[in-house]
């Protein structure tokens, strides 16, 4: 596993910002993404001092002849993460780049990444445990596979249920070594791609029924009862969905499909309350279609013994 520090692109220039992430998920290294190698390059990058008379570092990074294209972030489906552990979404794409130009070699550095916000100023980022393995499939062409793995409890809070963009970045360092006291970075390649592609990011949802009482009379009344959950993870827990709807469906024994009853909106705690005539036997369910922060979610039918 590699240390998770990543580029984010500033406005026209090559912003290169390692982020302090959870010590589990920075158990390791294979490459030398420091904080102060992002930061000097960043700064090369945008014609500046890196360190204010602390290095000798010199030089700007040319434009290196490659290219992000068909990116592609967990299938194209929103990534759903409930308030613990780890969700892995897969990512694909291409490198198109120079003849002159390897992306599988060993002093080639490339990442792809998301990010909330404004493309200057991210709030929030997620990428890959592991930077992405790329196989060249021409001259000029390579496809890639990666992932991004969050972690929930560690990560994320609320306002991050919402739009995320890709981004990624490619170093040729030419046998550049990033740790040395004094770069030249007029040595070193670079590229990068914003927007690349976007994907929803949405807090899980739960959602739980009761039909009471069972067995029942018919022609008496039934109570069907649930609550709309989802993860909140500004505390790490599953809470109330406020203010939404959920649809009461039934199924009659034997049936195969279910057919909606009613419309049911949840109180402030994400309760689910209503009742109907008791008719025959069959299964009550609530079903929540989804919104754009928060996945659809389907209760398990609750069988109701009509006498």
């Amino acid at each position: 596993m590699r240390i998770r520090a990543t580029v984010v692109a500033v406005t026209g220039a090559v912003a290169l910002s390692a982020f302090a992430m959870p010590a589990a998920q920075a158990t390791g290294s294979d490459s030398h993404s420091s904080v102060d190698t992002f930061t000097a390059l960043h700064a090369a990058a945008s014609g500046k001092s890196a360190f204010t008379g602390s290095t000798a570092d010199s030089g700007t990074p040319y434009a290196l002849d490659a290219k992000f294209g068909n990116v592609k972030v967990n299938n194209g489906k929103p990534i759903v993460a409930g308030t613990s552990g780890k969700v892995t979404a897969p990512v694909t794409f291409t490198v198109t780049h120079g003849a002159g130009v390897d992306v599988t070699a060993d002093d080639t550095e490339l990442d792809l990444l998301l990010y909330r916000g404004s493309y200057d100023d991210p709030a929030n980022f997620l990428l890959g445990d592991d930077y992405p393995a790329c196989t060249n499939t021409s001259a000029t062409v390579a496809t890639c596979k990666g992932t991004i793995d969050v972690y929930p409890a560690d990560e994320l809070e609320n306002a991050d249920a919402t739009t995320w963009k890709a981004a990624g970045y490619i170093v040729d360092w030419n046998d550049v070594d990033p740790n040395a006291d004094d770069v030249d970075f007029s040595k070193v390649g670079y590229a990068e791609g914003d927007t690349l592609a976007t994907t929803k990011l949405q807090r899980l949802s739960k959602l739980t029924v009761n039909a009471a009482p069972e067995p029942v009379k018919k022609g008496r009344t039934i109570t069907v009862t649930g609550r709309l959950t989802r993860a909140n993870w500004d505390t790490a827990t599953y809470t109330g969905y406020a203010g939404v709807y959920a649809q009461l469906q039934f199924r009659k024994k034997g049936a195969t499909t279910y057919s909606t009853v009613k419309s049911v909106k949840t109180t402030s705690t994400g309760g689910l309350g209503t009742t109907v005539t008791a008719s025959v036997d069959g299964y009550y369910r609530y079903i929540f279609v989804g919104t754009t922060t928060s996945p659809a979610a389907t209760a398990a039918g609750d069988f109701v013994d009509v006498q």
